[in-house]
């Protein structure tokens, strides 16, 4: 099926000779899978529509925020009475109160939570704490994984930089990342070396539970509890990114789930974003009352921003966060994302095409791949030629999933039966096709 793109063609134009690339943000250029980016003009539930029309199952739910789906009316609601009674005030609200109380409830290893705007803020603001609770220098994150675009942790960074092929960012000097030390994702032996050779200089360790940014990939249980016992034992920080897996995995966040495989397991400090916003700029980071108390302006630790807190953000993710908190939420929503998986696996397997795919709650993977990959090196194996045409393939028959085969995708409660019913049935047709 073919379909005219002349108005998304129109504005790439138009961006092109005024936005880098002609986007905000690198992936949207779909330079990893080629052709032309869709221009969204509005969203619905799980549909969005494009510049000429045309109508998508999203799969993206803007990166993984709208777990709820698009213009869920709660949240709507919420929303509007927000912004009629002002947008920015630059002073403390009893809203930021509320949904500080509504995020530690749910994630009991946060006494204490910061807001602020970004995931990237969030995780640049928890590596500057870690350094400066420990008074040390060094801190550990894995190749593939991303933590935002701070100098110090483009380093192998994964998903939009291995789209363009680069290990690192130009203009990051190399005395800034001379203490990012970058090892393999679930390789225990590894970390265990590092931390012989370093370990006294190791402010923390900084990890996804499921890496997102190489599509999907889950920590191993026995990877989580060596990262937890050796940063204890060493006295540095563990930092548990969940700026994509917080809320959207389960209530609890990832960690909630390896707490119930590890006893006793808890990170030191947390880093929060996407669903806790509910779509509105928003992120998060906390932890115990001691470390959180060297922020600024109790302790000697700075950070500041001057729409953390923002009062119509902050009513986006409560009202979020209410929702998503009401029983039976996470079983329905983790089993209608386990029956795309499902569908979309059986589907290639008919059709003969090498396959694998996993799941938790409203996230899911999957691989061009006869086996779940364990680290970013197993990832990069997969087929990109074909990814591209399953991409095309389905972005052609309605059905919008992430520009490059490194990220992972998510479903929302506004999904239907049918939605995944109809995605399965084009699948099964593009895998003919590959």
């Amino acid at each position: 099926m073919t379909h005219s793109t002349d108005h998304n063609q129109t504005l790439f134009e138009r961006a092109k000779a005024l936005i880098p690339g002609g986007v905000n943000s690198p992936v949207r250029a779909f330079r990893a899978v080629g052709g032309t980016p869709r221009f969204i003009a509005r969203a619905q539930g799980p549909y969005m529509w494009d510049a000429d029309g045309k109508k998508y199952i999203d799969y993206i739910g803007s990166w993984g925020p709208m777990i709820l789906g698009h213009g869920h009316p709660a949240v709507l609601e919420a929303v509007q009475k927000a912004a009629l009674e002002g947008f920015s005030f630059g002073a403390p609200t009893e809203r930021e109160v509320e949904l500080a109380e509504e995020i530690i409830r749910h994630v009991p290893s946060m006494e204490m939570i910061r807001l602020v705007s970004s995931g990237t803020e969030a995780g640049m603001s928890a590596i500057r704490l870690a350094r400066g609770a420990t008074g040390r220098s060094k801190i550990i994150k894995f190749n593939g994984c991303y933590h935002g675009h701070a100098d110090s942790l483009l380093v192998k960074a994964g998903s939009g930089l291995a789209t363009f092929g680069h290990a690192t960012s130009a203009g990051v000097p190399p005395e800034v990342v001379q203490h990012t030390l970058v090892l393999e994702y679930n390789d225990v032996a590894q970390l265990e070396e590092a931390f012989a050779l370093h370990g006294k200089e190791v402010a923390c360790v900084i990890m996804e539970p499921i890496a997102g940014n190489m599509n999907f990939v889950r920590a191993s249980t026995a990877f989580m509890r060596r990262a937890r016992e050796l940063c204890t034992q060493n006295g540095a920080l563990l930092v548990i990114d969940e700026v994509m897996t917080g809320f959207r995995v389960a209530l609890g966040s990832a960690q909630g789930l390896y707490a119930q495989q590890i006893p006793g397991f808890k990170p030191d400090l947390t880093v929060l974003g996407k669903v806790i916003g509910g779509g509105m700029p928003l992120a998060a980071f906390g932890g115990p009352r001691a470390i959180m108390e060297q922020l600024a302006p109790l302790g000697p630790v700075y950070q500041a921003g001057t729409l953390s807190g923002n009062p119509v953000a902050t009513a986006c993710g409560l009202a979020t966060l209410r929702e998503i908190a009401k029983p039976g939420f996470y079983e329905a929503l983790a089993t209608r994302t386990r029956s795309l998986v499902d569908g979309l696996a059986g589907a290639a397997k008919a059709a003969g095409v090498p396959f694998c795919a996993d799941s938790q709650g409203g996230m899911f993977g999957f691989f061009l791949l006869p086996e779940l990959p364990q680290n970013y090196p197993e990832v990069l194996k997969t087929d990109g030629a074909k990814f591209n045409q399953l991409f095309h393939g389905l972005l052609d028959g309605g059905v919008y999933i992430a520009p490059a085969l490194y990220e992972a995708g998510f479903v929302s409660s506004a999904h239907s039966a049918q939605d995944i019913e109809d995605t399965v049935a084009l699948a099964r047709e593009v895998f003919a096709k590959l």
